[in-house]
C-alpha cells in the first residue's frame, strides 16, 4: 500500500504541484469575493 502511494506521488509530482497552485488561487479568489462587499 505504501509503495503504491509513493509511486503515485513520485510519478505525478508536477501534477500535484499544479493542483496545489490551483487550489491556492481558488482560496484567494474566494477570500477576495467574500470580502468585496465590505469595500463599498
Amino acid at each position: 500500500m505504501m509503495d503504491q502511494i509513493k509511486t503515485v506521488i513520485r510519478n505525478s509530482h508536477a501534477t500535484l504541484l499544479q493542483d496545489a497552485v490551483g487550489a491556492a488561487a481558488l482560496v484567494a479568489m474566494m477570500l477576495v469575493a467574500l470580502h468585496f462587499p465590505g469595500f463599498s
